[in-house]
Formats: C-alpha cells, sequence, structure tokens
C-alpha cells in the first residue's frame, strides 16, 4: 500500500492511477445506483477493484466526494452523447426528433444513471448543487435546444409558447418513466417497458410526440 501511495505521489504511473480511478468510479456507480449514498458501502467498492479504502479516499477525498464524482461521470456521458448528434444539417423537426431518440436510447441503456438522478432527488439535489460542473455543464442540453427551436420558430414551423425546458422536460419524463418505473409498471400492466421488442415502436413514440408538441398550435 505504501508503494502504491509513493508511486501515485511521484508521478511514476500516471497512466496506472487513471486507470485505478476508472475503475473506482465504474464499480462506485453501481454501488451508489444500487444500494443509494446511505447504504454503499466504500468497503465493498474497494473489495471489488483492484484498491484499498485508503486508496479510494486518497483520490477522492471521502464517501461524499466519490458520490460527486460518480454523478459528474454520469452526467458528463449524457451531455457529451447530446453533443455529438449531428443536427445542423437537419430541418428543426428532424433534429427535435434526432434529440429526443438520442436522450430515449441513452436513459433506456443506462439504468444506473436513472437511479443516481432518482436517488439525488430523494437527497434534494444537494450533493449535486456542490458541483459547478454539473451545474454548467448541464446547461448546455438546453442551449442545444434552444438553438433548434429558434430556428423552428423562425422558419414558421413551431410554436412560439414553449420554451426549451419544457421540451427538456417532456422527453426527460418520457425517456426516464421507461427505467425509473419498469418494475410496478410491470407488475400492475404486464409489460416491460425495456422488452427489446418494444425499443423501435416507443423510440420512434418520443419523436412523434415531441414533434406534434412543437407543431401543434391552438385552434
Amino acid at each position: 500500500m505504501a508503494d502504491e501511495l509513493r508511486e501515485v505521489q511521484d508521478g511514476g504511473s500516471t497512466l496506472r492511477a487513471e486507470r485505478t480511478k476508472e475503475d473506482i468510479l465504474e464499480v462506485a456507480t453501481a454501488e451508489f445506483a444500487a444500494n443509494g449514498y446511505a447504504g454503499a458501502r466504500v468497503d465493498e467498492i474497494a473489495a471489488r477493484t483492484r484498491t484499498t479504502k485508503r486508496m479510494i479516499y486518497y483520490y477522492f477525498a471521502s464517501k461524499e466526494g466519490l458520490y460527486l464524482r460518480v454523478l459528474e461521470r454520469v452526467y458528463a456521458q449524457i451531455r457529451q452523447v447530446e453533443r455529438g448528434v449531428q443536427i445542423d444539417e437537419l430541418s428543426p423537426s428532424e433534429a427535435l426528433r434526432k434529440l429526443a431518440e438520442t436522450t430515449f436510447d441513452h436513459h433506456t441503456t443506462h439504468e444506473e444513471f436513472i437511479q443516481l438522478v432518482s436517488i439525488e432527488n430523494i437527497h434534494r439535489a444537494e450533493h449535486l448543487l456542490q458541483s459547478p460542473t454539473i451545474l454548467r455543464e448541464n446547461a448546455t442540453a438546453i442551449t442545444v435546444l434552444e438553438s433548434v427551436i429558434r430556428r423552428g420558430v423562425s422558419e414558421g414551423i413551431f410554436r412560439d409558447d414553449v420554451d426549451a425546458l419544457d421540451v427538456h422536460m417532456i422527453i426527460s419524463a418520457y425517456a426516464c418513466f421507461h427505467v425509473a418505473n419498469r418494475h410496478t409498471f410491470a407488475a400492475i400492466f404486464d409489460r416491460d417497458m425495456l422488452d427489446p421488442g418494444l425499443r423501435e415502436p416507443h423510440r420512434r413514440l418520443i419523436g412523434d410526440m415531441i414533434v406534434a408538441t412543437m407543431t401543434s398550435s391552438e385552434a
């Protein structure tokens, strides 16, 4: 252990240190998602990684520091996915559909992200609010939508009484529901919302819903 700490402190194995931290974050994501902040155990994370509890605290300072880094990591991943969507050459309607489908794809294949968001809501976002990184990074989710909506309004395609935050809420609500309520929905209605056979119909539905919402107007 002393040798491992000395290696990190001396900068003798930067690549190894980064791999170790990534391994810790991967395991910690699963642990926090499964057991919540209070129920997660650093001892368990250490046991499932190639390191020790002491090293985890060396890298992340505390359990809270580790949890916060997990949140930053999962939020960064969805924002990176969104930034990777090529929408400049698409019409406003096509761009909006693409963004909705991309969010659906991410959320329904990253169950741990939805679980962590639910856990943080239980804690009234007290940890998330400590991270300027998360708050700054998540602003891009709205700015991208704003540019698409602004373009659609200027072309006379979209209504102008729904803002980007409302559109983000609609898309997120639909995509999150599939994961957050999967088991209760299946128990009550005998339908698994993550059934692979439903993926494409549900993916198409969120695109239809959001485009219809933005192109409809009061009679």
